[in-house]
């Protein structure tokens, strides 16, 4: 009589199972319908091919990075930094702005500390304003956020924690700002962007503000993102409740060309206006140029010039037609390293980890 063959273990993800022979999964009939109807389901879903369509708050990231409004400044500025260490990435700056219009002197320190899964970034300004920034990939889906600043001036202070889902063909976003376990309080959005098809992903995000227990505000606002098969082009639309509209669109034309248009729509009871972008970005072999002109008269064009990897050279300029007001901007960035120039080569700039 031959022995009887152990059961082994096998390892799926996180859960460990024993087959036998002598045993069978419980099974219920009266679910099976639903089963079948699901399995039937996923197989359709997975047959469409549908990819992520990415987050709603990077919903319109390519047109940022066209556009200036994230990247133009005036007065002059400068940027030391120093990396001290490749892997994990390890890096600290010093930075100094004076001769700004709309901002006083200021003089700030930062770090950065990055690997596979964890960012780290802090900054402490000459007020003794902190801020800080915090990213967790547990997964290549899955992704815990957290900012905050702490700020001299009463009111200014503000937390903020957040977890990302990227699913095979939609993503969600929930987050918190400044919640109080106590009374409840705080900002509460929820998002979740689906691909409907290849080219076409919906979406919708919820706001829930509860100033005070008796106070609270909730608003829902819809989202539509449709790019080219190539992803070579993307157009996006942003709808919210109270009236305003915001539409974009982005186009690689080329290698190193990169134009963008946006459009936003306030028709509101009290106010009634539309302001429309239109900006583009030419990357050069050793710089960058972007030029952008809108509706209320002004016209802003920036050139960032890299003389070596470690130098580089910023100059920004801003006409305002209407007002008849003109600014300008100069920086320069220096970056020093403990590296050796195998070790700068092969250094890429840290960020968060992947999502």
């Amino acid at each position: 009589m031959a022995s009887p063959v152990p059961p082994q273990k096998h390892f799926g993800g996180d859960i460990a199972f024993v087959p036998s022979s002598s045993s069978s999964a419980p099974s219920f009939p009266a679910l099976s319908p639903l089963q079948n109807a699901y399995n039937r389901f996923s197989t359709w879903r997975s047959s469409l091919g549908l990819t992520n369509p990415g987050s709603v708050e990077n919903l319109q990231k390519e047109v940022k990075n066209t556009h200036l409004t994230n990247f133009i400044f005036d007065g002059a500025r400068a940027d030391l930094m120093k990396g001290l260490s490749m892997d994990p990435a390890f890096q600290v700056t010093h930075s100094f702005s004076l001769a700004s219009q709309t901002m006083p002197p200021s003089y700030s320190f930062g770090a950065v500390f990055a690997n596979q899964q964890l960012f780290l970034q802090g900054n402490v300004d000459h007020d003794g304003n902190l801020s800080g920034r915090f990213n967790q990939g547990w997964s290549p889906t899955n992704v815990t956020k957290m900012q905050m600043q702490l700020g001299t001036t009463p009111g200014h202070s503000m937390i903020q924690l957040e977890h990302d889902y990227q699913g095979a063909d939609y993503s969600l976003n929930g987050k918190v700002i400044n919640p109080s376990p106590t009374d409840g309080s705080g900002i509460y959005v929820g998002s979740y962007l689906q691909s409907v098809t290849r080219n076409l992903a919906l979406g919708f995000e919820t706001l829930h503000q509860r100033s005070t227990p008796e106070l609270t505000e909730t608003s829902t606002s819809y989202v539509a993102k449709l790019m080219g098969t190539n992803s070579d082009w993307i157009a996006t639309a942003h709808i919210q409740p109270i009236g305003v509209l915001q539409a974009t669109y982005w186009h690689k034309l080329s290698e190193k060309v990169e134009a963008a248009a946006d459009l936003q729509l306030i028709a509101a009871p009290q106010r009634r206006d539309a302001i429309a972008t239109l900006g583009a970005k030419y990357d050069l072999r050793m710089s960058t140029f972007r030029a952008q002109v809108d509706s209320t008269g002004k016209v802003s064009a920036l050139l960032e010039q890299r003389f070596a990897p470690t130098f580089s050279f910023t100059v920004a300029g801003e006409i305002d037609h209407f007002k008849n007001a003109a600014k300008v901007g100069v920086g320069v960035m220096i970056e020093s390293s403990s590296l050796t120039p195998e070790e700068m080569g092969m250094m890429m700039p840290p960020g968060p980890p992947p999502v």
